[in-house]
């Protein structure tokens, strides 16, 4: 059985949960209703949690709050669209999801992402 890293296209990296905030809404909703964690980034992904479970398949639109210290740009929070991958409820608490990332939503987020992953958070994930 091959390595799940040795299938992916975009290096993730690792970052400290309670310090890289999210904010989750449904594409049919203006309001983000729902506030987590991200654990890893990268260009085409985020593992994160939240209290509420997202159905694998289901198109989101995710608010990642980079931490003090990032690049300000237009602002701290990067904006992302993309569809939950999995969920993975087996322990108590908060459910840990992943999404693929379809697209950034404004100019330059992507490089403002890409940017504060490699500058600051060296260690990469599995």
């Amino acid at each position: 059985m091959s390595n799940p890293a040795d299938r992916r296209r975009h290096s993730r990296f690792q970052v400290r949960p309670m310090y890289t905030g999210i904010r989750v809404r449904f594409l049919d909703s203006e309001r983000f209703r729902y506030e987590g964690h991200a654990y890893d980034i990268s260009e085409g992904g985020v593992q994160f949690e939240l209290d509420y479970p997202i159905d694998p398949g289901t198109p989101i639109a995710m608010e990642i709050d980079l931490p003090e210290g990032a690049d300000i740009g237009p602002g701290r929070a990067v904006f992302v669209l993309g569809n939950v991958v999995w969920a993975d409820d087996s322990e108590p608490g908060p459910v840990r999801m992943a999404m693929a990332i379809t697209r950034f939503a404004r100019a330059g987020d992507r490089e403002r992402l890409l940017k504060h992953a490699i500058d600051t958070h060296v260690r990469r994930a599995a």
